[in-house]
This record gives C-alpha cells, structure tokens and sequence, in this order.
C-alpha cells in the first residue's frame, strides 16, 4: 500500500494512538476526505454526491439482488404470478423512503437502508416447510377434511406442494412476518430499548459482532463469485488498487471550497472516493465485449416490465399473518436490531463521530421498523435495515456526508417507481456483485478486529468471551444446515422461530457476548471501560468532554422543526428527544470552522493540541 503525501489524512481505527493533529499538514491545502466528505455537515459538490450515491445504489443492488435470489432460487418456472422486477422494485421503494426517514429524523447517521440478509434467513426457514397446517391440526373432522379438499388439490398441485398458488401464498406470509418485525422494531424503539442497551456493549461486545457480521456472509458471496472467477478476481483486484495503491493520487485543483475550511485549493482523490463505480464499470464493459451474460433466471421476466407503477398496499394481495409468520417476524426483529446496533457503531467509527446517544438509536430503530412496515405492506419478502456492506463502502471510500444517503433514497424511490429501470440493476453480472459484497464485508470485519486491542485481550476472561462467542455464532448456524434431523419440538411455530434464531450468527455473537460480558466478574480496565478510551466504549456513566458533548449535538440532533415538538410529545415517548443536558449549551457559541470535521480517535480530553481548547 502506497504512502500519503503529508497533506492527506488517512481515517485511522479507533483507539489508534495517533492523532490527526499531530501530522503535518500545509495550511494552504486540506483533504476533502477528512475534512468535509468524511463529515456529515459539509457536503462534497452535487456531482461527486450523485457518483457517491451511485456507488451505494450499486452495493444495494449486491444485497437485493442476493437475497432476492436466494429466496427465489428454488421457485419453478412461472413460479410467481407477477414480475420479479416488480418485487424489486417494491424493495426498491421501500428502502428509499426508510434510508430518507433514516437520515432526516432517525439516527441521523448516513445509514443506507438495505434488505438485510438477516430476513432472509428467517424467509427461507418459512418458505422451506410445507404451507397447509391446516390439515395437520389434530382433532380435524371429516367435514372440515372434505371443505379443505379444494384447498389442497389448489395448493398442492405439484410433488412436494411447490404450485403456483402456493408460492405467493408463502410470499405473503413472509411478508406477514416482515410486518410484525417491523411492528416490534418500531415498539422497541418508541420504549427507548436500544437506548438502554447500547451503553452497556462494550468492546467485547461489538468487536465479535463485527466480526461474525463480515465473516457470516462468505457463503452467499462465494455463490455469487462462483459463476465467474475471472470476473469476480478482476474486480476485486481492481477495487483494492482504486481504493488502496491509487488511494493517495491526488487530481488539480478544483475551483471549489469546503464548507468547514478556508482553503481556496482542495485535491480530490478520485479513484479512493470512486473506488466502486470505476472498477464496476470496467469490469461490467468487459462483460459485455466477451459477450458474457450473468443473470439468474429467477430474477429475469419473461414479459417485460412497466415503465411506471406505484407501489401500494395490497399489490398481489395482503400479507398473511401466521402463528408461523409472528415466530419469523420475532426472530427478524431481534437479529434485524442486533445488526442496526452495530452498524450505528460502526459507522459512527468510520466517521470519527462520539457514540451515538440513546435517543438516536431509538429513533433510527423506531423508523427502521417502519420501513419494514412499509416493505411488507408492498409485498416484498425483505425487510429494511442498516446496510453493513454500505458502512463498509463509507469506510472504503473514507466519505460519509449526509447529502449522499439523501441522494440515495432519493434514487431509490425513483428506481420503485419504475420496474423497468429497476430490473436494469439485474443485468449486472452476478460475479461483479459478488466481488463488491467482498471488498465491503471486509472492511466491516477488519473494524471488528481493529476494536479488539481497546479491553486487555491478554486477560484470560476476555479471551474466553471473544473466542467463545465468535465460534458458536459461526458453529450453530452451520451444525443446524448440515444436521440430518431437524429441531422438531411438535409445534411449528416454535419450530421456525428456534430454527430461525439459532441459525441467526449476528445475532448469536451479539447475545453470547451481551451475556458473557455482563455476567463474568471483571475490572472496568480489563472489560475496555476505562478512562480515555473513545465514547462508543465507555460506561454510560462516564462524563463525555465538551466538544465531544458538542460534536454529538450537532451532527444526531433533531432537525430544528421537528425539535420544538419535542415538549408536546407524551412522557413515554421522551426517551426519542434528546435530553435537556443533550440538547445544546446556549453559551458554548459558534463552533469553530471545521471543528465538525477532525473529531480525533482519542476524543477531546487526550488530544495534545491546546489550541482546541477542550474542556477537560
């Protein structure tokens, strides 16, 4: 990997020693990337957003193309009695609307909302039992028998009851189960839960999570490269020497100025920030001139889709609320909250920001289960939820302004309202997709690893939890696939929501570290809580220094409108304003230019620049 010129600032992982400080730096040059684009307040220009969104668009399209496939991949032909491109594009819309919630009044992190792959493992448990449970009720009379004859001979029409009819009825109730995750998101969050819980995950809670979140997808991504190795090779070769090698290879000048600088000359590092959608574009030209057409079947329409249709509620019929549905939807719920926590972390990492307080993870859970509401009601058979892959592309391109994530939801409700340019995401080759999941899980699991080195990981308490709990997520779910008998405990919904829970790894490491972490005795020192570590790992007791305080106002407050609401809102639902010690210190005065931009890895209190002039 090449070095940086002195001027440019490399994003560092969190608890390094170093400080942005402390490198040299010409006073007449700044870098965008730690100065204005890895900031959430100053925006790049509308060109450089719309190319950064583009290159989310196209890690989305990875995650939606993928989990699409994967569930539909054993429908036989004609299995659907609408278009895929349809089904895409309902995905489509509800992820823009829940990433535009998101942004707007959620977290307020640049969170791209996808349909994560931790509904899909609790989809694909529903979808592979048989539907009628009916019949198997004990206590059926011979009338009842007789008057669900029909319903059979409709449902079942095929060996292994795989008919048309039953297909979309297992859709619906996937949906149905998407429904109630997103119903217990939302309470979850309006009861302030996540705010409760987030404060007492430490480093030995999010660092295995992390972890198994990059590793707990090598499968899919292997499918998905496996159709093409050369493809696949080049384009992750490409992406490392974009983003790494070529990282530091700074173009002229531009006549542009940082919101959050005085400099009149700024250098954009292109292929770093671009490191997605060149090698994208190149490998899918190349594609195209060897004549190579990767698209899966399931995806593809026979008939040609609309140019224009709105999504609404009922499309191909309402969800369908099962006893089995509510066991998915449970399970969706705790492994889809599990997954947003950790990408609230995580990208709160990447962008050097303090730990996201309670009433912002409340909000962006809260919200994040109404997008699932939403995707549901529209028949989709994902839900909506922080994107790992996407924080893992802030972190490859070290830009996270907020202006991209409102671009992206921007465009993807555009893409929902027309199937036909939705199903243009489904000629990407599916090695490309492939390849893009893998450089960007990557980078979640290095964070995972880097997090490690903040508690003592040479005690033998912390060795134990981080082992233990990053085997089992990893063992369980994979003993469960390869298990000749599956749990049967006489009762399938029981059956669907144990099945679905323990085949779950994210959410397995979150709760195997949750429980080790607060029930073995330990020092705050050995556990990572100590004094001068970052917020995102300290105890909620732990008094945050001033411009910290002041940073976490200014970039997870509400927007000032929906703020003067707040004292109208009813007392059980306070804990999603910000507290009045949170809300901003009318004395502080204006921040300094670009003070919302070099928050340092150590945080306020062990920067040893006294010209900042934090409080102690």
């Amino acid at each position: 990997m090449s070095q940086s010129p002195p001027n440019a600032i490399q994003l560092q992982s969190v608890g390094s020693q170093g400080t942005l400080a402390t490198l040299p730096r010409p006073p007449d040059v700044q870098n965008p990337s730690s100065d204005s684009w890895a900031s959430l307040s100053g925006p790049p220009p509308w060109g450089l957003s719309c190319l950064l969104a583009l290159q989310h668009i196209l890690v989305l399209a990875s995650l939606l193309c993928a989990s699409h496939l994967l569930l539909l991949q054993s429908l036989p032909a004609g299995g659907l009695s609408f278009s895929p491109a349809q089904l895409l594009a309902s995905s489509l819309f509800a992820c823009g609307v829940s990433t535009s919630l998101q942004t707007w009044m959620g977290s307020r992190l640049p969170l791209v909302q996808a349909p994560s792959l931790q509904f899909l493992i609790p989809a694909l448990v529903l979808t592979s039992q048989k539907l009628p449970l009916a019949l198997r009720t004990p206590g059926n009379c011979e009338h009842r028998a007789r008057a669900q004859a029909s319903l059979v001979l409709r449902l079942c029409g095929g060996p292994g009851c795989h008919g048309l009819e039953l297909w979309n009825t297992s859709i619906r109730e996937v949906s149905g189960a998407v429904v109630v995750s997103g119903l217990l998101q939302a309470i979850l969050g309006l009861l302030g839960g996540p705010g409760h819980l987030f404060p007492r995950c430490g480093p030995l809670v999010l660092a295995p999570s992390l972890v198994v979140a990059g590793l707990s997808v090598y499968r899919e991504v292997a499918l998905l490269c496996s159709t093409h190795w050369g493809l696949a090779s080049l384009l992750i070769v490409l992406m490392v020497v974009c983003s790494q090698h070529l990282g530091s290879c700074l173009l002229p000048p531009r006549h542009w100025r940082p919101a959050s600088t005085s400099s009149t000359h700024t250098h954009i590092l292109a292929f770093r920030l671009l490191s997605v959608l060149i090698p994208v574009a190149c490998v899918w030209i190349v594609s195209a001139l060897l004549g190579l057409s990767i698209i899966p079947g399931e995806l593809s329409a026979p008939t040609k889709a609309p140019w224009f249709w709105l999504p609404h509620p009922a499309e191909w019929d309402w969800p369908l609320l099962t006893p089995r549905a509510l066991a998915a939807g449970i399970s969706m719920a705790l492994a889809a909250s599990t997954s947003s926590l950790g990408c609230y972390a995580l990208c709160g990492q990447l962008l050097r920001l303090p730990s996201p307080p309670p009433h912002a993870c409340s909000r962006g859970l809260s919200l994040e289960g109404l997008g699932s509401v939403l995707a549901g009601l529209l028949g989709s058979p994902m839900g909506t939820a922080s994107s790992f892959p996407n924080v893992g592309t802030v972190g490859l391109l070290q830009a996270g302004p907020r202006r991209v994530a409102h671009l992206v939801g921007l465009f993807c409700m555009a893409l929902g309202l027309s199937p036909r340019l939705a199903q243009l995401l489904t000629t990407i080759p599916l090695p490309v997709l492939g390849g893009v999941l893998g450089v960007t899980q990557a980078m979640v699991l290095s964070t995972g690893f880097s997090s490690f080195h903040l508690a003592d990981i040479d005690s033998g308490r912390n060795v134990f939890i981080v082992g233990f709990s990053i085997f089992m997520a990893l063992l369980l779910p994979r003993w469960f696939r390869e298990a000749s008998v599956l749990l049967k405990t006489g009762w399938s919904p029981l059956d669907v929501l144990l099945r679905s829970l323990l085949t779950e790894p994210i959410f397995l490491a979150g709760l195997l570290g949750f429980l080790l972490e607060n029930t073995i005795p330990g020092t705050r020192l050995e556990r990572g809580l100590g004094q001068g570590l970052p917020p995102p790992f300290t105890a909620r007791e732990a008094p945050m220094p001033q411009k910290s305080r002041e940073k976490a106002d200014q970039e997870y407050e509400l927007p000032f409108s929906i703020q003067n609401l707040c004292p109208c809102i009813p007392q059980p639902l306070r804990c999603l304003c910000p507290l009045p010690q949170d809300s901003g210190n009318e004395e502080r005065g204006p921040s300094e230019p670009g003070e919302t931009a070099d928050l340092l890895p150590d945080f306020g209190d062990q920067c040893p620049q006294p010209s900042r002039g934090q409080s102690q």
